[in-house]
C-alpha cells in the first residue's frame, strides 16, 4: 500500500521473501492455527434423501435439528428436555410422574393451537395449566363463534365501524362476545346464589363456606360449556387444574363487572389466595418438577414463583419472542430464574426463540 505523509511518499505493504509466499506477517494474522478438542460435535445437515420411499415423521424432523445450529438447536433440545420429563419416573415410586406446569398466553389459543393445548389436556399430558384471562375466555368464545384470518395491515378504524376486533392476522367478530354475555351471565348468577346459599347456611361450618376462586370459576365454567374442542372442558374433565391469576383482565373481567351492577348490593367475591396456596403447594409436594413456558409475562413469572417455593424446579423450557435487554422477565433467560432459586442449578433448560 502506497500512503502520503508529511515525510513524504512511503510504501507500506508487508515485506516478501520474494519467493510468491504470503508475508509472515499477515500469514500470522489472519491463518492462526487451531484445533477442535476431542469430541466436539460437528454441525449436521438434514438429508432428506434418507427418508426417500416412506412418509417424514415430526420425529425425524425435530431429531434433525439437534445439531443444525442457531434456534434449530434450541428446539431440538427443547425436544429433548420435554421427553425426559415425560419419561421420569420416581425409581420408588413407578407411578410418579414429573409434575409439568404448562402456560400459555392467549394469543395461543386465538389462533390454530388452541387443538394443540387441548390434546395436551385431554390426553392428560399435563399437570396443571396456568393463563391469562384472554387463555380462559377464548377457549369459551370458540364455542360460541368462530374467528378468522385477516392481516395485521387492515387498518383499525374500519373494523371499529364493522363491529370486528383485530387480534394480530385475525378477526373475532364483536357478536361473539355478545353470545359470550349471553352465555356466561346466567352462570355467574348461579355462582352468587350457590355463594349466597352456603353464607346462609348455618348447618355449613364457617371455615367451609363455600368460597369461589379463579380455578373453581374456571373449573365449573369448562363444566358448563361441555364441548369437546374446549381446553377447559378437558381440563375439567381430568382434574387438571387452570390457574389464572389475571382471570379479571378481559372479556371476562368486563363481564364480572357488569355482574356487579347487576347484582348488587351483592357480590360474587373471588378468593386469590386459595388458588396461590393450591399452586405453590403443588410445586412443594412434587417429586420432580417441569416447566414448559409459552410466552410470557404472568404465566411465565406466576409458574416460576411456585417452583420457587421447592427452590426450583428440574427442568425447564422457554418458547418466546422476548429479549433480555430490557430487563424483563418475559426476555429473562433461563439462567436469570437460576439466580432466584426458581430452576434448580444444574436442571435442564433452554430457552427457544419462536418467530
Amino acid at each position: 500500500m502506497i500512503i502520503s505523509s508529511a515525510h513524504g511518499i512511503q510504501d507500506t505493504t508487508p515485506s516478501s521473501n520474494g519467493n510468491g509466499a504470503v508475508p509472515s506477517s499477515v500469514a500470522d494474522a489472519v491463518l492462526v492455527n487451531g484445533s477442535m478438542p476431542s469430541g466436539s460435535q460437528k454441525v449436521e445437515e438434514l438429508d432428506f434423501n434418507a427418508f426417500a420411499g416412506r412418509p417424514i415423521t415430526v420425529d425425524d424432523l425435530m431429531s434433525g435439528m439437534n445439531h443444525m445450529g442457531f434456534q434449530a438447536s434450541s428446539i431440538g433440545e427443547a425436544v429433548r428436555i420435554i421427553n425426559d420429563m415425560r419419561a421420569w419416573r420416581d425409581p420408588e415410586d413407578p407411578s410418579v410422574k414429573t409434575t409439568i406446569f404448562l402456560g400459555y398466553t392467549s394469543n395461543l389459543i386465538s389462533s390454530g393451537l388452541r387443538g394443540t393445548l387441548r390434546y395436551l389436556a385431554q390426553h392428560k399430558h399435563i399437570s396443571v395449566i396456568v393463563t391469562t384471562a384472554g387463555g380462559i375466555e377464548e377457549d369459551l368464545i370458540k364455542c360460541l363463534g368462530d374467528t378468522y384470518m385477516g392481516a395485521f395491515s387492515t387498518p383499525g378504524a374500519g373494523l371499529r365501524s364493522k363491529g370486528l376486533n383485530r387480534i394480530g392476522n385475525l378477526i373475532v367478530p364483536n357478536d361473539n362476545y355478545c353470545k359470550f354475555e349471553d352465555w356466561v351471565m346466567p352462570i355467574l348468577d348461579t355462582l352468587l346464589i350457590e355463594q349466597e346459599a352456603s353464607k346462609k347456611d348455618p348447618k355449613i361450618p364457617d371455615d367451609e363456606k363455600l368460597v369461589w376462586t379463579p380455578s373453581k370459576i374456571i373449573r365449573r365454567l369448562g363444566l358448563e360449556i361441555n364441548n369437546e374442542s374446549s381446553v377447559l372442558y378437558w381440563a375439567a374433565k381430568n382434574d387438571i387444574p387452570i390457574f389464572c391469576p389475571a382471570l379479571t383482565d378481559g372479556s371476562l373481567g368486563d363481564m364480572l363487572y357488569f355482574h356487579s351492577f347487576k347484582c348488587s348490593p351483592q357480590r360474587l367475591v373471588m378468593d386469590t389466595i386459595e388458588d396461590l396456596r393450591k399452586i405453590n403447594t403443588m410445586a412443594v409436594r412434587a417429586k420432580r418438577a417441569g416447566m414448559i413456558i409459552l410466552g410470557g409475562g404472568v404465566v411465565k413469572h406466576h409458574i416460576a414463583n411456585a417452583c420457587l417455593m421447592r427452590n426450583g424446579a428440574e427442568s425447564a423450557v422457554y418458547v418466546n419472542t422476548a429479549q433480555e435487554f430490557d430487563g424483563s422477565d418475559a426476555g429473562a433467560r433461563p439462567d436469570e430464574a437460576v439466580s432466584w432459586g426458581k430452576i434448580k442449578v444444574g436442571a435442564d433448560s433452554v430457552k427457544a426463540l419462536r418467530a
